[in-house]
């Protein structure tokens, strides 16, 4: 068993790590024409086979309320970079898609945030450190030991 208090001054470093990269990812965040959770919508679309995801399934990547992302997926409909439709296989549910104007953007958007995520995280961080925080982080999102 781990010791508890090991436990939570490793979730205290993990916490403050992220808060601190976010915050400087956020400053630098490379787009007037797209916000960070906005991005974060068309990063978790693009990830799936045509680019597409039931709104539920995306709301569970992201790290907002049912009702915003709704709201943020009306929004980036409005301005035509993503499609909403009722789900074929159940009309309860909404399925988004990343439309292609959706898609250039995103990659636009993409190649600085990475170049941020490089300077922030990369420089300082050795690739065999890099691998394993994946691997841990992993292991922690999916929670088994």
């Amino acid at each position: 068993m781990n010791d508890r208090a090991v436990a939570v001054d490793a979730w205290e470093s993990l916490f403050r790590a992220q808060v601190s990269v976010l915050r400087q990812l956020h400053i630098e965040f490379p787009s007037e024409e797209l916000s960070l959770n906005e991005y974060d919508v068309l990063f978790n679309l693009q990830r799936n086979p045509e680019r597409r995801l039931r709104i539920r399934d995306l709301n569970r990547h992201l790290l907002l309320t049912q009702p915003s992302v709704s709201r943020l997926v009306d929004r980036l409909s409005q301005r035509q970079l993503v499609s909403k439709e009722t789900d074929p296989d159940d009309g309860r549910g909404t399925v988004v898609q990343l439309t292609d104007a959706g898609y250039e953007l995103f990659r636009r958007v993409a190649v600085v945030h990475a170049e941020s995520i490089s300077h922030r995280v990369g420089e300082v961080l050795s690739c065999d450190e890099l691998r394993q925080l994946t691997a841990l982080c992993d292991k922690l999102r999916i929670g088994r030991a």
